[in-house]
């Protein structure tokens, strides 16, 4: 990714109005913008992708969250952006696509100062290849079970990202996400 990465920007009915670099939209008075968040289910269908942040990242640096988020460029579909970020940040590609909390949305304030206030709707993806991290956006990656990762959020939610907590809360612990043939086994 460039240093020229632009975010949407959005009124508070969640209307395009306008965009603005990435590394000049997020401080302590962050504006409402659009990204999205990923979970990734492994093909075996029980275990999704957790990673722990970089800890060179901006906000919440070292912390685990869902495999990946993002922003999506100024006319990108959405999809287009998971499927774009999904290569850049884990070097994977992802099958079945889909969209599973549209209308998720949060402000959340980092240890440092920095907002994150995001309308960001929250997609489901299963992995094609095994994840490698680029450095600068993950520092690890594990496979875990979906009942697993939501216990540990719940016990310690301090571990986790803001979004993270919140997604799995409204996802139960993703069991809703995953694809039905999966449930059975």
């Amino acid at each position: 990714m460039t240093g020229d990465e632009r975010v949407v920007l959005l009124s508070e009915e969640g209307r395009g109005i306008g965009a603005a670099l990435k590394s000049e939209v997020h401080h302590a008075e962050t504006p409402l913008h659009l990204a999205f968040s990923c979970h990734v289910v492994h093909e075996d269908g029980r275990r999704v992708l957790v990673t722990r942040r970089a800890l060179s990242k901006k906000t919440w640096p070292g912390t685990w969250t869902n495999a990946f988020c993002g922003h999506p460029q100024p006319f990108e579909a959405i999809p287009d952006a998971v499927v774009r970020r999904a290569r850049h940040e884990l070097g994977i590609g992802l099958s079945g696509v889909r969209l599973v909390l549209p209308d998720f949305r949060y402000r959340a304030v980092d240890a440092s100062g920095v907002v994150e206030n995001e309308i960001c709707p929250v997609y489901v993806a299963t992995v094609v290849g095994e994840p490698v991290c680029n450095p600068d956006e993950a520092m690890e990656a594990r496979w875990v079970e979906p009942a697993a990762l939501a216990e540990s959020a719940r016990l310690s939610p301090w571990a986790f990202s803001p979004w993270l907590v919140r997604q799995l809360e409204e996802m139960s612990g993703l069991r809703d996400a995953l694809p039905s043939q999966e449930m059975q086994r």
